[in-house]
């Protein structure tokens, strides 16, 4: 199973819960793409996989070639193109969706909401779908640029408990979706009792990214409750493992 342009992304992702089925993203990040041979070749791989999504972005962009990368997947992907922006300017009316991340595992005012409010203007202007998604940090062995550039505090790895209750009141305040994430180069991905309790407290779809780097750790993601599993840093050191995780994404739960 993966998906075509039959619906938008949020009843998608309602769908895979609902229904009991899997996906699988794929994450980008245009500071690694600015050779057109790199992108030529990366995209190629992608277009011919079974990977459902597509997310672009990341916590520190420095180079001007997010619209660029995002433009290009439109045009030899069939993929549909979910923007996971690591600041208010990483906004494009080409992708299909944004994650409006909020912070939730953090107490960093500026993004659970401040920049939430600069971005807002912007999206209201553009035919693109916003999701209201609750962002979580998770331990994961290492400083990652997410923590460093977000000056919070990972939600320890050993409290599954304290994720379960952090998506609870996500939900409660209206949030749609939620993305555990270990961060860029993980040490470690989230654990199997983490993403099985934060999945068996809330009733909106869950992601999960950082970390992830065999068939085998996506396939604990997917079991443990995860409807979404991310693949970015071991994708880039080895691109051929898109293949493999295709074949490893379960059709039902």
């Amino acid at each position: 199973m993966y998906f075509r342009f039959v619906q938008n992304i949020y009843q998608q992702l309602r769908s895979l819960k609902s229904e009991g089925k899997k996906a699988l993203a794929v994450l980008l990040d245009p500071d690694k793409l600015t050779d057109e041979g790199r992108l030529s070749n990366v995209l190629s791989l992608i277009a011919h996989s079974e990977v459902d999504f597509v997310f672009v972005g990341g916590s520190l962009l420095v180079e001007t070639n997010f619209q660029h990368c995002i433009q290009r997947i439109k045009r030899d992907c069939n993929k549909p193109v979910v923007i996971f922006p690591g600041s208010p300017s990483q906004v494009s009316e080409h992708a299909d969706a944004i994650l409006f991340l909020s912070l939730i595992s953090g107490r960093n005012a500026d993004l659970l909401i401040g920049q939430h409010v600069q971005a807002a203007p912007i999206l209201k202007e553009m035919n693109i779908e916003v999701l209201p998604t609750g962002y979580m940090l998770i331990e994961s062995g290492r400083s990652t640029t997410a923590l460093y550039m977000s000056q919070t505090l990972p939600i320890p790895a050993d409290k599954p408990e304290i994720a379960a209750a952090t998506a609870m009141a996500g939900e409660l305040l209206g949030l749609k979706l939620f993305y555990l994430d270990g961060g860029s180069g993980a040490q470690f991905p989230v654990s199997s009792a983490m993403i099985s309790a934060v999945s068996q407290s809330i009733n909106a779809p869950l992601i999960i990214g950082g970390g992830i780097r065999s068939e085998e750790e996506a396939r604990k993601a997917w079991k443990a409750g995860a409807q979404v599993v991310v693949v970015g840093t071991a994708f880039e050191e080895e691109p051929e493992l898109l293949f493999a995780l295709c074949n490893a994404r379960p059709s039902e739960a």
